[in-house]
């Protein structure tokens, strides 16, 4: 058990260390790491991003708290949540020790500039993974394979008149987007 513990802390801290952008940006190695090495399914990540998503709280800790529940209860969720916050507590500490040199740093700042397009390229690739996800259920983010047998028009449709009224006005709030998708997703499967 201690040895099950101390790996889900590894796997976490690992998660921790290197990804940079926040929990969206995280969701890829999560699965490498978590759904690739069997612990859970692809279908259960996906619903432990919903819950995730809905509870209040950072979602790579959410996520930490959710996975290490699910393998080893309360103490899996504290192995898990410890690892995937404790590097960014070290490197803030760092960075705290070393005072703004370290911040003003040529070097940092080159590498902050690097860092932006992959995080925003990680950020996309999440948000293009769940829309899929959420259009053709059977498909992974490692495997985008279009599965033209499966797929579901009516999600499609809904997804069309969202985008349709979130590009058409300037400014739209996320609670009218999910309002809007809830109210025609109710209709679309009412009618089809």
């Amino acid at each position: 058990m201690i040895l099950e513990l101390l790996n889900l802390f590894w796997i976490f801290f690992k998660i921790g260390l290197f990804t940079f952008g926040g929990g969206y940006a995280m969701i890829p190695l999560i699965e490498e790491e978590i759904v690739g090495g069997g612990y859970i399914t692809q279908g259960l990540l996906y619903d432990f991003i919903g819950i995730a998503e809905s509870t209040p709280g950072p979602i790579a800790i959410n996520m930490a708290t959710f996975i290490g529940t699910n393998q080893h209860g309360v103490l899996g969720a504290l192995a898990a949540t410890i690892g995937v916050a404790l590097p960014s507590f070290i490197i803030i500490l760092l960075i705290a020790t070393l005072g703004s040199k370290f911040l003003n740093s040529r070097i940092v700042n080159e590498a902050f500039k690097g860092l932006k397009p992959a995080v925003i390229g990680l950020i996309l690739a999440v948000s293009f993974g769940l829309m899929v996800r959420g259009i053709l259920p059977d498909i992974q983010f490692s495997k985008l394979i279009f599965a033209f047998s499966n797929f579901n028009y009516k999600n499609l449709i809904i997804l069309g008149v969202v985008f349709i009224f979130v590009f058409a006005r300037k400014k739209t709030s996320p609670v009218q987007i999910i309002l809007i998708s809830a109210i025609l997703g109710m209709a679309v499967y009412l009618v089809f």
